[in-house]
């Protein structure tokens, strides 16, 4: 088998796309935790500018379509974490790199059509390779698949999941526009939304709904069916045939909007002003149960899940091998312990 038991921080981990928002957030993580980052990525002049700031670590350039250069980037990696956006063009490059290395794949994608392709292609040939492909470790995805997970607790199947995104607002980097294009092109202009156990796209309007969102943020304007990558990996492994996502309407507002400016960073560690509430209902029956977790910057608090994922998953701390999102695969709610000072986490039964 592939993963490394036993393991503690010091191995090398190559960072695709290390150059980007997300990445430097990832890389900077990676350091404080006392792995080696190897810097990767597309672009060599936005990889030397970063090596620059960041002096003594290793740069390997690479196109996404060069499988050679892909190899050299993970030459000696113990993990790879891919931040490139579009993920509907990164991830399977990158993921054919690994399997060639045989080392665990660790990605941040939002897409919900890279997510379940992921799935759909490489489940099979992961398992039998005894490594692990853990898709959309961050903020969208992960973070709502460990919150659903650990509010199940003992339940083995649920009526349905909501998941309400309460963002303060939404100031979207670069990748999240390239990658929001990529998609809207790959539907055709469709939206999507999952009900009665399937994806299913449509042209609907999108409904404005009051959400009661725990103190202190309280009630607030949500846009309802505002679908993210919780309907691929919550459905991966839970029996749950209604998911639902929710945005406030401010964070809806702002994405929509082209002039909406990045993020700026208030603090030394680069984090922006954004705050963040993501509120996870589950039902069952007449009865519920509730997961919240809170914390700031989105974009800044995907480093800490991915890192501690690839930990994770080199200390042998997993449930399976092949494709799997975080519920399935870590122990949900120690892991959302883990992410403690990152966010504030608290469950509801």
């Amino acid at each position: 088998m592939n993963t490394v038991m036993n393991t503690s921080p010091g191995h090398t981990v190559a960072v695709y796309g290390a150059y980007g928002h997300t990445g430097r957030f990832v890389v900077a993580e990676l350091l404080a935790r006392g792995f080696v980052p190897v810097l990767s990525g597309r672009d060599e002049g936005k990889l030397r500018a970063l090596a620059a700031a960041r002096p003594g670590l290793d740069v390997r350039p690479a196109p996404v379509d060069d499988p050679a250069a892909l190899d050299r980037a993970l030459a000696g990696a113990a993990a790879v974490i891919n931040c490139a956006g579009p993920f509907t063009t990164t991830a399977a490059p990158v993921i054919e790199a690994a399997l060639r290395a045989g080392v665990p794949y660790v990605d941040v994608a939002a897409e919900i059509e890279a997510n379940a392709d992921t799935l759909a292609h490489f489940a099979d040939r992961a398992r039998a390779a005894e490594t692990v492909i853990v898709p959309a470790m961050a903020f969208y995805g992960g973070l709502g698949d460990l919150l659903v997970t650990a509010a199940m607790g003992d339940w083995t199947a649920a009526d349905e999941a909501h998941i309400a995104y309460g963002l303060s607002g939404w100031h979207p980097t670069a990748g999240t526009r390239v990658a929001g294009a990529a998609v809207h092109a790959r539907r055709n202009g469709q939206r999507v939304r999952f009900r009665q156990g399937r994806l299913e796209y449509h042209r609907d309007d999108l409904p404005t709904l009051d959400w009661h969102f725990p103190a202190p943020m309280g009630t607030r304007a949500v846009v309802g069916e505002f679908t993210m990558a919780d309907v691929v990996t919550v459905p991966s492994h839970l029996s749950i045939p209604e998911v639902r996502t929710y945005m406030s309407t401010e964070a809806a507002g702002d994405l929509a909007t082209p002039d909406t400016p990045a993020p700026t960073a208030v603090d030394g560690s680069g984090r922006s002003a954004q705050t963040f509430l993501v509120d996870v209902v589950v039902r069952s029956g007449g009865t519920e149960r509730r997961a919240t977790a809170s914390g700031q910057d989105i974009y800044a608090v995907t480093a800490p899940l991915a890192v501690e994922a690839v930990h994770r998953v080199l200390d042998g701390r997993t449930g399976r091998t092949g494709v799997a999102f975080a519920g399935a695969v870590f122990d949900a709610p120690d892991f959302l312990d883990a992410l403690a000072p990152h966010i504030t986490y608290s469950t509801t039964k």
